[in-house]
Formats: C-alpha cells, structure tokens, sequence
C-alpha cells in the first residue's frame, strides 16, 4: 500500500523553451509540470530526489507532498514522465495534484509470483496483462499487486476478477480479461504461425501471379 508521503522539493521554473530545458538537464535537474487544482506550475526537481521519491515504498503510484520554493505544499502524484531513450534517464515529468479524500484513477503494475504446475507438464506460463487500472483514495493505491500462480495447470486462465485487490481498491479493467494462462508449447507455436501467417495476407505479402507480375510492365511500355 501506498502508506508513506514523500516530501519532494522543487523550483519554480520561469523561464521556458527547449533550449533552457537542456540547460537545467545539464545541470542534473529535470523540467516538469504540476498540473494544480487551480493552474499549472512549471517547476524544475532534482534528479536524484525524483528517483528516490519514485522508487520508496510506493514506488511510481507514491504521494508526493510537493513544496515549491518553500511555499506551501501540494499533495501530488507522478501523473507521466517521458525518457531518453538511448540514456534512459527521465528527460521531463508531468505531476497532478490531488486531494486525498478523492479518489483517483491509477495503473497498477501486477507480478506474478509462485510456480504454476503446468510448466511441469510442459506447459509454459505466460502473462497478458502487465498493467492494471484502478480507482482508490491516493494513500490506497498500492505500489504494486501480485498474483500467485500455484494452482494454473495446462490450459488453464487466470483472469483479472481473481486478482486479491487491497479494501478500498476498485477494479476499472474488464474482470474477464485474461492475466495468466499456461499453454503447451506446440499449441502457442501454431498460435504464433497462424497469427504470422494472416498478417501476411493482410498486408498483401502474398507472391503475385505471373499475370498480375506482368501487369506493370505493360503498363510501362
């Protein structure tokens, strides 16, 4: 659960633009966004407090209490960052303050865990789904859910309706959606080449016929 608030300070950030952006990025501060209940603020964060506050017990889904230049505090979650995608470091981050007595919606991230007896018949576990929505007050969204798979043997499913979901924790997504299955190996490979096979055809990769090769020329003449 997400049971801690993580101070974060940041500045004020009165000038705008890429070009200023890549200087304050120089310098090991991020440029960002707090979109507040009232108006947004652009303001700038160091780095390193981002990472630490992003990666503490409530991980990307933690409430941040936002103080800009020592102003008054702003109850915030991470609402997006973008990264660079050579350095993968975070180039940009877009903060929403909330208030936490609302609900909000959030992405949950789900981790499998245990040993499903279907890899010992040779079956091979997969996921579908990685990521789930929710709805929950701020200091309930959890960091992140977990889902045991102990009991999944060949052929079965597991959807997201049997995920364990904190009190207070809604589920936005379909319920019938598959999570988890375990398949045998031979069947995922025919499902991979049927699968490869009608998007060939779709996209027109089939060899064209003698006739229809001799069109163009024609044409060109």
């Amino acid at each position: 659960m997400t049971s801690q608030r993580v101070s974060l300070a940041v500045k004020a950030r009165p000038v705008l633009g890429s070009a200023e952006s890549r200087r304050l990025r120089k310098q090991g501060l991020i440029p960002g966004v707090l979109y507040g209940r009232e108006q947004p603020h652009a303001i700038s964060i160091a780095e390193r407090d981002l990472r630490t506050a992003l990666t503490g017990v409530g991980g990307t889904n933690a409430v941040l209490d936002v103080v800009i230049d020592g102003g008054s505090t702003h109850s915030s979650v991470l609402k997006e960052y973008q990264l660079d995608r050579i350095r993968g470091f975070i180039t940009h981050v877009d903060l929403q303050e909330v208030r936490l007595d609302q609900p909000i919606h959030a992405t949950v991230t789900v981790h499998l865990v245990g040993e499903a007896p279907g890899t010992k018949e040779g079956g091979v576990l997969s996921q579908a789904v990685n990521e789930i929505t929710v709805e929950a007050l701020p200091m309930e969204v959890p960091a992140q859910l977990e889902f045991d798979v102990s009991n999944l043997r060949v052929n079965d499913t597991a959807r997201l309706g049997e995920l364990q979901l904190p009190a207070g924790v809604t589920l936005l997504d379909d319920p019938d959606t598959a999570l988890a299955s375990v398949t045998m190996q031979a069947a995922l490979e025919d499902e991979t080449a049927e699968g490869e096979a009608a998007e060939a055809t779709a996209e027109g990769d089939e060899p064209a016929s003698d006739a229809e090769s001799a069109e163009p020329d024609a044409a060109e003449e």
